[in-house]
C-alpha cells in the first residue's frame, strides 16, 4: 500500500479539502448545519496552516480543520474531521501539531437513526484512538422570538460588577460542586483557581461588552449568582449562568436564564444560542421551561 502523506494545506488549496466527500457527508458535523469550509484568503474562517490532510497517491483520504477567532494565536476547536480511511484519520490527528477540543455536531435524537449513529461513532472512535477522551454530551439550544419571551420572576436584583477579581472569586465559588463536566474536569486536573481563570478567560474572549455582565443578589443582599449575556463569532449567546453553592435549590438558575434572555433581546438579539450538559438535568429543565428548544446535540472530546 502506498505510504500516506500528512501535511497542512497552502493558500489556494481549498479544492483538496473539498475533494474528500465521505459517504456519510451531511449527516453529522459542520456540514449538517449547512456550514461550508473556506480559507481566510477566500473570505472564510479557516487558516490553511490549520487545515491538515492525509493523502494517498494524491487523493485525500482524511481531513481536519481547526478554528479560532481572527485574533487568537492558537486553535480553540477542531471543527472538521472527516475521512474515508479511519487509520489515516487517526494518524492525521496524531501527526498534526494542533490540539483543541473536538465538538461533534449532531441532530437531536441522533442515536435513533442508524446511519447518523454510525457516522457519529466512527468519528468518535477515531478521535479516541488518536488520544482524545470523551468529556460530555451536550444539548445546544436556539431561542427565537417565536419561542416566546419568558416572564421575569422578580426574585433577584442584578448589578454590574466591573472588577474581574470579584468575578473570578465568584466563578471559583460556583465551581464547587458544579454539574458542568468541563468545570469538574478542570478542577480535578488543575484545581479550582485554574478552572475559574479558564472560565473568566472565555468570558473576556466573547465579543460582547464587558458591561453586560451581571451579579445577582437576593432581596436580603446576599450574592446568589451571575449571568453573562454574550456574543460569540456566531451571534448572541447565553455566555454563562452560575449559582453559588449556598443558594442552590431555589431555582435561581432559571431566574438568571430569563434575565439573561431579556437582556440579550434588549441588546437586539433575534436569535440566541445556548448549551448545557445532558447530565445537567436541572439546567436542561430550566431551558425547557424558558422556551429554549433543542436544536442540536453535541459530543465533546479533548
Amino acid at each position: 500500500m502506498t505510504d500516506l502523506v500528512f501535511r497542512p494545506l497552502a493558500a489556494g488549496e481549498s479544492h483538496l479539502f473539498h475533494s474528500l466527500v465521505p459517504e456519510d457527508d451531511g449527516l453529522v458535523g459542520r456540514s449538517l448545519m449547512g456550514h461550508t469550509y473556506a480559507m481566510t484568503d477566500e473570505g472564510g474562517e479557516y487558516r490553511p496552516d490549520w487545515t491538515w490532510v492525509a493523502l494517498r497517491d494524491g487523493t485525500v483520504v482524511a481531513r481536519a480543520a481547526w478554528w479560532a477567532a481572527p485574533t487568537d494565536e492558537k486553535p480553540i476547536a477542531l471543527d472538521w474531521f472527516d475521512f474515508t480511511d479511519a487509520d489515516a484519520a487517526v494518524r492525521l490527528l496524531r501527526t498534526a501539531p494542533l490540539k483543541a477540543e473536538y465538538e461533534l455536531l449532531l441532530p437531536p435524537g441522533w442515536r435513533d437513526r442508524r446511519e447518523v449513529r454510525e457516522a457519529a461513532q466512527t468519528r468518535i472512535d477515531a478521535a479516541i484512538v488518536s488520544g482524545m477522551e470523551l468529556v460530555v454530551e451536550r444539548y445546544r439550544y436556539t431561542w427565537t422570538p417565536e419561542c416566546g419571551l419568558p416572564e421575569r420572576t422578580g426574585r433577584l436584583e442584578y448589578r454590574p460588577e466591573p472588577d474581574d477579581a470579584v468575578v473570578l472569586d465568584v466563578l471559583k465559588r460556583i465551581g464547587v460542586g458544579s454539574l458542568d463536566a468541563h468545570t469538574r474536569r478542570m478542577v480535578r486536573l488543575h484545581g479550582p483557581d485554574a478552572a475559574a481563570r479558564e472560565e473568566l478567560e472565555f468570558l473576556n474572549w466573547l465579543q460582547s461588552p464587558r458591561a453586560w455582565w451581571r451579579l445577582a443578589y437576593t432581596p436580603e443582599g446576599e450574592l446568589a449568582g451571575i449571568h453573562v449575556p454574550g456574543r460569540n463569532p456566531g451571534g448572541f449567546c447565553v455566555g454563562f449562568i452560575g449559582v453559588l453553592p449556598g443558594q442552590r435549590g431555589h431555582g435561581y438558575a432559571y431566574d438568571l436564564l430569563v434575565e439573561c434572555t431579556h437582556d440579550l433581546v434588549g441588546h437586539g438579539a433575534e436569535k440566541i444560542a445556548a448549551a448545557t450538559d445532558q447530565t445537567n438535568a436541572p439546567m436542561a429543565a430550566h431551558f425547557a421551561k424558558a422556551g429554549y428548544p433543542v436544536s442540536q446535540e453535541r459530543v465533546n472530546l479533548v
